[in-house]
């Protein structure tokens, strides 16, 4: 059966029965139908912290058209620690309405480790993403209008940074002129979409402690400069509070379930190529306090989603993760070892070699965190066992070890092996968690020790005009912030189409961008498009509704 066939053919428990098992009373939920509800933050607030309560974050090598399946094994992996008696919450990101109708498809997990409702959480789910474009766009607005009735900040017209968004992949949208058509529609501009998922707004939203944090970050968002170069905030526009009230529920986690009716938070939902790539802190802090072990993931592969996690997210959120999860499958392994798509099915150990190069080098990076990892070897049905030893053979020699694992075809009973190792490297209290730079390191150097530790960059091109505005900002008092890189997710280069360990290049520093609201500089590497494109036959051309008026080609 498809994913969306599993998932309709499930029994999905009342989601008051999922609050009860972790104790949230009634008056503490908002209920979206049957299925799916939101949880009061003032209830959350005030539960007590669990000191011995462990973050595991699961991760992956570079993910390649072969399938990795992080999402999948993120839910497996929560489902197999539940089954050995363990109180378990699976944390994960909303999926977007881009790649749902573009070529990644869904996120709600597959096989039998799903979380459910799979249509509502892969389209739209509890609104929280209109809430986000609709704040996002209102600030647009109120800039344009504030310009219109006189410009009283004194804007320049020529340095707003503030572009709208939408949740959808469309690269017609990328670069526009608004305001055209006469003096009634305002002082023409040239402008942009970025997706809803690299809004500030939304990295804002998984990085707010409260909401009153949420509203001071709100009002912290630089919107553009005045001809003197001062930069004009969010507050000034007087927008930050309209923007507070759209997002008041939004900032709320939701709840639902797996297949296997173990409670998952699933909230918020930043790309890992564009922005930080992790679920909302407050998602992840409220597990913290009501589960034992709490399983999350951070998007694509370790070399932007896990080092995002642990520079940005455990950074401002005070996190310390118990134990690494990274996922590979042999099919991808040999992808990158430059067996093409349709011979992934013959077995080819001397690819799995060669591949194992991107397995080995997130190994090396991963332990540069000081948090214990191991691998989890996602099973395909054309494994054969010579390759399943083959993997463990590699990681066992780079000190590693690696678990084979069947969550798609068998539900928790094939992560029950991978969920006893995972919570035995929890306990042994092994982690001695650091980021890779302190505080204190220059924003340039902060992108250098990233490009050249965990990318292996020989250098990092960056121009003289790049160069002095991160000088103008650590003037400014943002030289503290952490650095997110923009870069593709497909190879450790900025180049895509290296895949494996590539060494010897250089990564291009296209433009950088000032997040002060959320508390990061973004640095946009090479060619990669804070808006998407659809591909050649993007997947909505197979959605759609069946004579039965149930939603067919989903994934």
């Amino acid at each position: 059966m498809s994913d969306i066939e599993i998932a309709r053919n499930a029994t999905i428990k009342p989601i008051s029965e999922i609050a009860e098992r972790l104790n949230i009373p009634n008056q503490a939920m908002i209920p979206f139908g049957h299925d799916k509800a939101k949880i009061n933050l003032d209830w959350l607030e005030k539960q007590p912290a669990k000191d011995n309560a462990k973050l595991i974050l699961v991760t992956a090598i570079n993910p390649t058209p072969a399938g990795e399946g992080k999402t999948t094994t993120s839910v497996g992996l929560g489902d197999g620690i539940n089954r050995i008696g363990k109180k378990s919450i699976i944390c994960l990101r909303e999926p977007s309405l881009g790649p749902c109708f573009g070529m990644k498809g869904g996120a709600a997990g597959g096989g039998y480790a799903q979380v459910v409702p799979m249509e509502d959480i892969n389209l739209h789910f509890t609104g929280d993403f209109h809430a986000i474009t609709s704040a996002h766009n209102l600030l647009s607005a109120m800039i344009d209008n504030h310009i219109y009735w006189g410009n009283e900040l004194d804007i320049d017209t020529r340095r707003i940074v503030w572009r709208r968004v939408l949740d959808m992949n469309d690269r017609a949208l990328r670069q526009n002129t608004v305001s055209l058509g006469g003096v009634a529609n305002g002082f023409p501009r040239e402008s942009g979409f970025d997706i809803t998922v690299a809004s500030e707004i939304m990295a804002i939203l998984c990085l707010a402690s409260d909401l009153e944090d949420l509203q001071e970050r709100l009002g912290n968002i630089i919107i553009g400069y005045r001809r003197d170069k001062s930069a004009i905030y969010c507050r000034d526009i007087k927008a930050d509070g309209a923007m507070t009230v759209l997002l008041k529920a939004a900032l709320q986690p939701n709840l639902v379930q797996t297949l296997e009716s173990n409670p998952a938070f699933i909230h918020g939902g930043p790309f890992a190529n564009i922005a930080h790539g992790c679920n909302s802190v407050i998602a992840t802090k409220a597990a913290l306090k009501l589960a034992d072990y709490v399983v999350t993931e951070a998007g694509f592969g370790a070399d932007l989603g896990a080092e995002k996690f642990f520079n940005i997210k455990c950074r401002k959120a005070n996190l310390q993760p118990a134990c690494v999860v990274l996922v590979a499958t042999v099919r991808a392994l040999k992808m990158n070892g430059g067996v093409s798509k349709e011979a992934l099915g013959d077995e080819n150990l001397d690819a799995i070699q060669k591949g194992s190069e991107n397995l080995l080098r997130h190994i090396e990076n991963l332990h540069k965190f000081g948090v214990p990892a191991i691998v989890a070897i996602n099973h395909f049905v054309t494994d054969t066992p010579a390759e399943i030893e083959r993997v463990k053979q590699i990681t066992k020699i780079a000190g590693v070890e690696a678990i084979e694992c069947r969550h798609w075809a068998d539900g928790s009973k094939g992560t029950e092996e991978l969920a006893k190792k995972v919570v035995d490297i929890c306990d042994n209290g092994q982690a001695n968690f650091t980021p890779l730079y302190p505080d204190s390191m220059s924003l340039l150097d902060k992108i250098t020790t990233i490009a050249t530790q965990i990318y292996r960059a020989d250098n990092v091109v960056v121009d003289k005009k790049i160069q002095d505005q991160l000088v103008e900002w650590e003037a400014a008092g943002y030289g503290d912030l952490p650095v997110c890189m923009a870069k593709t997710q497909y190879s450790f280069s900025a180049d895509p189409s290296l895949r494996g360990a590539p060494i010897n290049h250089s990564l291009p520093i296209r433009e950088v961008r000032l997040s002060a609201g959320a508390g990061f500089i973004v640095a946009v590497c090479g060619d990669i498009m804070t808006m998407p494109g659809l591909p050649r036959r993007p997947a909505a051309e197979m959605i759609g509704i069946s004579d039965a008026g149930e939603v067919e080609g989903l994934f």
